[in-house]
């Protein structure tokens, strides 16, 4: 019995890529680095994800103690850790500690924008969140306004700066989003964005550009499958008979 061959409208297609437009997109990227000095990516995200506005206004909808420790978290919590406790000492804690944040080498900070666009950068787990600060004031569109990040939910404005990213819990990756620190109505042009300067704006999309190899199916095909080898039909009467050696006539 002989299985079809896939048909033609279930074949890969392919994307190229313009080899001109791959080394422009790169040729970008590396400039941009060199002068904000680390690599960044900027994507938009869908309006149908939640925004800031969006999350505070939830927030703002919850009551007080949504967020609270109840007595039964508290206990289940303190069952969980009372074992370390008494089993493990101070110096080995600290020794375990200081295995994990050696293993972790990177952290991914994400900063969403009032108008959907999101920018990306990595820092090192031992950096301070002043560096991320530094960063935006080199991206954004308004550097000469006050401004400040936060993250929700519950909605908490980062202050300290002088932690690293590590002790701000920020590992491997975190979400913060943008705000403005302007009196209420008196922001101005400032609120409707563009939130980053055109420079960085052009980055989008350039990324995924790079990581697709010219060539590289698409991923809303099924990969193309060899069709089996022809089997011919089999009776269970058409087996062979062999003679064991042992048995003489």
């Amino acid at each position: 019995m002989r299985v079809d061959s896939t048909p033609a409208s279930k074949r890969q297609r392919f994307i190229t890529v313009d080899p001109m437009e791959l080394e422009s997109a790169k040729a970008k990227l590396a400039a941009a680095k060199e002068k904000f000095g680390r690599e960044i990516r900027v994507f938009e995200i869908s309006t149908a994800s939640s925004t800031p506005s969006d999350v505070s206004s939830t927030v703002s909808e919850e009551p007080e103690g949504f967020y609270e420790f109840t007595p039964e978290d508290y206990y289940r919590l303190l069952a969980t850790k009372k074992e370390d406790k008494h089993l493990k000492t101070k110096k080995l804690r600290e020794a375990e500690q200081a295995a994990r944040r050696a293993r972790i080498t990177k952290a991914v900070i994400r900063v969403r924008f009032p108008d959907n666009y999101t920018l990306e950068a990595t820092f090192h787990p031992s950096e301070t969140i002043q560096s991320l600060f530094d960063l935006l004031m080199k991206v954004i569109a308004h550097p000469e306004l006050p401004f400040y990040i936060y993250t929700t939910p519950p909605k908490k404005q980062i202050k300290d700066v002088s932690q690293d990213f590590y002790s701000a819990g920020f590992i491997p990756g975190a979400i913060v989003y943008f705000s403005y620190d302007l009196p209420k109505g008196d922001d101005g042009a400032a609120a409707s964005g563009p939130y980053l300067q055109e420079e960085v704006m052009s980055l989008q999309g350039l990324d995924s550009m790079i990581e697709m190899e010219p060539g590289e199916p698409s991923r809303d095909e099924p990969p193309k499958t060899n069709p089996p080898t022809s089997v011919p039909d089999q009776k269970p009467g058409d087996k062979k008979k062999i003679k064991p050696k042992w048995l003489k006539l």
